[in-house]
């Protein structure tokens, strides 16, 4: 699945706030190494290299269009190209941190273990991912894959995928002395003309179109674009409000 930065961070303030969050959640300490895992084009690696400007710092990512933004923003950083499903580091990091990554990684009983591996003792593993998937804006994106004559061919798509904050209990409790989980819901206050619309097709909706092509995507982007009207009508200001549950945990290994 390939990646549109420019797309991305037209929601840039709002898509950098939970990661802010999450950071402020982090128990004070000088880490020597910090690893940002799906870092995209630097929004969240910009926070951890302000708050730990001697800290050694990798941003990691899948996308080399995300890389080739971060490159550009002048974060201080060492940007690499790796996808986290197999990716290992040459060396454990006193925090490894991730803003809404691991959604779109399989099997996390067996992920979110293996890259805690890659923190030392007394480090810190921090991530923040997307919990909203029952939400209207992902709900009736399903509907209308299944409904159309474009359904066979989004029939396989691979859906981001996300635990309940009990499943992950389950998972980081044991290899933990201190976790932190919690869920937060973001009520954000869009502008413009189908702002969700927008919104989703810089993350959700992207491996339903990049599935389709031409007029057939045309006509399942309509369609969905309609159904969001309706489930996130305007209000009487001319604004749109787009609530947006996260979850957010905080391991002290």
């Amino acid at each position: 699945m390939s990646w549109d930065p420019k797309t991305y961070l037209s929601f840039a303030d709002e898509r950098t706030r939970p990661a802010a969050d999450l950071l402020a959640r982090v128990p004070d300490a000088t880490p020597a190494c910090v690893a940002d895992l799906g870092c995209g084009p630097g929004n969240s690696t910009a926070l951890l290299a302000a708050r730990w400007p001697q800290a050694t710092l990798d941003g990691v990512d899948s996308s080399d269009a995300m890389l080739q933004q971060a490159r550009g923003s002048g974060v201080r950083a060492n940007w690499v190209l790796g996808d986290l499903a197999q990716w290992v580091p040459d060396a454990a990091y006193d925090v490894v941190f991730s803003n809404a990554t691991y959604q779109w990684l399989p099997d996390h009983r067996a992920l979110l273990p293996r890259l805690l591996g890659f923190v030392k003792a007394g480090g810190v593993f921090a991530f923040q991912v997307p919990s909203n998937f029952n939400a209207p804006s992902h709900v009736l994106m399903r509907e209308v894959a299944e409904s159309g004559a474009w359904a066979s061919k989004l029939r396989d798509v691979r859906e981001a995928t996300v635990l309940s904050a009990e499943a992950y209990y389950d998972i980081l409790s044991p290899l933990a002395p201190a976790l932190d989980i919690w869920e937060t819901t973001y009520l954000h206050v869009l502008e413009g003309d189908d702002p969700v619309f927008n919104w989703v097709s810089a993350t959700g909706l992207r491996p339903f179109v990049q599935a389709l092509e031409g007029a057939e995507r045309a006509a399942f982007t309509d369609a969905y674009r309609a159904r969001l009207r309706e489930a996130y009508p305007k209000r009487s200001d001319g604004k749109t409000l787009f609530a947006f549950q996260r979850l957010f945990a905080v391991v002290k290994k």
